[in-house]
């Protein structure tokens, strides 16, 4: 998210050295990503920093350290490396000096245009406001989503109409101010009406300021943050074993607008950074904001929820339940390559949260109305090497700790380890962090990984990673362990692209009758062609997957796509996939072209067929559109889904719309 789609546009890229002049970096996204694996709003949220990023790149020549960290599939070497490049030579004329950066290899090398530019120009002071208001940029893009079916709830039970859309207003002046307003609604949900007086369902608005003086960073209005190692709080992004693998353990940090559409996971108020001394920075942030939850009769919190969905008349009337009231800061100090940092947050919750402690995964759970948790992060820094973690404790007096060592063995072999402890009491309410099981609670493990060039356009990847769960969580009442494994090829050569890879999965889960555990047996296989020359470009892909637990379950997925850009302004892309696999147990995941920061990596089970076009037209720099239309036909049903999402028929199809203009 997860920073889990990093890796898959990091390792795809070298698949297509030439696509880039007819593929967008959204094209790479799907390389490597376990999409099986990760929650949608992690997907959603890496999505939105890289969609972001390519949106407004940074300005290399006078890029800080900061603003370096905030693109994520950097490693702390490169940026290292990067900035001293940078000061020696006193900037880069072309962006093919990227090729003097040692550490840096041939992926990258094409992913980092996309979302930086050169300039010698920099500010020498905070720019005057009537200079940002006369040569800032606005940016407007709406978004329309129509579906061409009925479900049961858009007949009875959906306050709403079956169609969505959402806006999205942005203000930038370089990287010193933004500011935005986003409005969102799901399907269903009710407009100007139904408890929805002001229109959308959700809305999200910010205004950011940085590089003023010391001041780096000024936020307010709604916003995440992200330190350490996310032990703490994380409020950002999600944490996936191949971003792990990418960065070679780095994690973005920081305080960061929050812009989605996604109505969970961001706080509201404020937040800024302050450079206290030459090698000290001190961040404070302070909110309130209200949230979703299910109460009980005694009027205590029984769950936080986070969909965001508001359909029903009871989805409604869990919105705005309880409020959630956030304090705390990091003291962060960095010299030499060394770094230490130390971050605290206090959280009072308006009711008691009490949760159903009486089933086996939820026995030490989050509880109470106070909740807080403090953490030191550490690390040091070599251009061949580095280690860094962060250990941290809260309310209910656990312990938790994740560690990595990286070591850059040479410019083509680089080799991680990640260990992790996090003791069944520890619980943190808003940190997210590197995990097996999903939560940063109840979990030991250790992660080895490699990313090897073992030739010019071959590129070896490969992980083995073992989990211990000391007590029960969702789907094993009693201790239970995993172990994941995936080695991944890829090869470039001319026009020609091949990708290769298997996934073995093994953990321990309940038996039909709940009094042992027998393994699930997961085997996922992908085999990818990619043929790239001058407008045309077209990919063949075939899936592969087998379950075993309590049944057997296989699944496999043939699809390709063809994308042809007749004029230098208009790109058509189209695509179709047969799957047939025995449930959803062998489920088979394919990415998809979509809107502008809209993530597409739709699951298929069953027998049915996929087909859809997408079409990009950029009719100048100030106006551009999109459409997409798509089509699941199922051969071995007659209708799709159950409850108020069931459709009584056997097909699906979706019209996505988009326009942005830029004044």
């Amino acid at each position: 998210m997860k920073q889990l789609l990093l890796t898959c546009l990091l390792t795809l890229a070298s698949l297509t050295l030439n696509a880039q002049q007819t593929y967008e970096w959204e094209k790479y996204l799907d390389a490597l990503y376990m999409a099986e694996d990760e929650a949608e709003q992690d997907k959603e949220e890496a999505f939105e920093v890289l969609s972001e990023l390519a949106t407004n790149p940074i300005s290399l020549n006078t890029a800080t350290r900061e603003d370096l960290e905030r693109i994520p599939f950097l490693t702390d070497e490169q940026i290292e490396e990067l900035m001293a490049y940078v000061y020696q030579y006193h900037g880069m004329r072309t962006l093919g000096e990227l090729a003097m950066i040692e550490s840096l290899d041939a992926t990258r090398r094409q992913l980092l245009p996309f979302f930086v530019y050169l300039s010698t120009q920099e500010e020498r002071h905070y720019p005057a406001l009537r200079t940002i208001l006369r040569k800032g940029q606005h940016t407007l893009m709406l978004t329309g989503y129509v579906p061409f079916y009925q479900r049961q709830g858009d007949r009875n039970g959906y306050l709403g109409y079956p169609y969505a859309h959402s806006f999205r207003y942005s203000f930038r002046y370089g990287d010193y101010l933004q500011a935005g307003l986003t409005g969102a609604q799901d399907p269903g949900e009710p407009f100007f009406s139904q408890g929805n007086s002001l229109g959308y369902d959700h809305y999200s608005f910010y205004i950011l300021l940085r590089k003023l003086g010391r001041l780096n960073t000024l936020v307010a209005g709604r916003y995440k943050v992200s330190f350490g190692q996310g032990l703490v709080i994380n409020t950002a992004l999600g944490f996936g074993k191949l971003a792990m693998l990418s960065t070679l353990g780095r994690q973005g940090s920081g305080i960061r607008a929050h812009s989605s559409r996604s109505a969970a996971n961001y706080l509201q108020g404020a937040a800024a950074t302050v450079q206290v001394a030459r090698n000290t920075s001190l961040s404070a942030f302070l909110s309130y904001r209200k949230i979703d939850a299910t109460l009980t009769d005694s009027g205590t919190i029984r769950t936080i929820l986070t969909t965001g969905y508001h359909r029903t008349k009871t989805e409604m009337a869990r919105k705005d339940n309880a409020t959630q009231a956030t304090a705390g800061g990091n003291l962060n100090w960095a010299h030499g390559g060394f770094h230490l940092g130390l971050t605290a947050v206090f959280t009072r919750l308006s009711h008691e949260l009490t949760p159903n402690t009486s089933l086996y995964y939820h026995r030490y759970a989050p509880s109470g109305n106070n909740l807080w948790n403090i953490g030191i992060d550490y690390g040091y820094t070599h251009h061949r090497w580095s280690v860094t973690g962060e250990t941290a404790t809260g309310t209910s007096g656990g312990l938790a700790t994740l560690n990595s060592l990286s070591l850059q063995a040479s410019p083509a072999l680089s080799l991680l380890a990640v260990q992790r402890y996090y003791a069944y009491k520890f619980s943190s309410f808003l940190g997210r962090s590197f995990s097996e099981g999903g939560h940063v609670q109840n979990e030991s493990g250790l992660l080895v990984g490699m990313n090897w060039i073992i030739i010019r356009g071959l590129t070896l990847m490969a992980y083995t990673d073992y989990a211990y769960f000391s007590h029960p969580r969702y789907g094993a009442h009693i201790a239970s362990h995993a172990w994941d494994n995936l080695l991944s090829a890829s090869y470039t050569h001319g026009r020609w692209s091949l990708l290769a890879r298997y996934r073995l999965k093994i953990r321990e889960r309940d038996n039909a009758d709940k009094t042992a555990l027998t393994n699930e047996v997961t085997q996922r296989g992908r085999l990818s062609v990619t043929w790239t020359d001058g407008k045309w470009s077209c990919t063949a892909q075939a899936d592969l997957a087998a379950s075993s637990c309590l049944q057997r379950s296989m699944g496999y997925m043939m699809s390709g796509n063809t994308t042809w850009n007749p004029l230098s302004w208009l790109g058509l892309t189209a695509t179709i996939g047969y799957f047939h696999t025995d449930d959803y147990a062998s489920r088979l995941y394919t990415y998809e072209r979509g809107p502008l920061y809209s993530f597409s990596f739709p699951a298929f089970y069953g027998e049915g067929i996929r087909y859809g076009v997408f079409a990009r037209a950029d009719f100048s720099r100030h106006l551009m559109a999109i459409l997409r239309l798509s089509t699941t036909d199922y051969f071995d049903r007659d209708h799709i889904s159950s409850g108020l999402q069931q459709i009584d028929q056997s097909a699906m199809t979706d019209l996505e719309a988009q326009l942005r203009w830029r004044f």
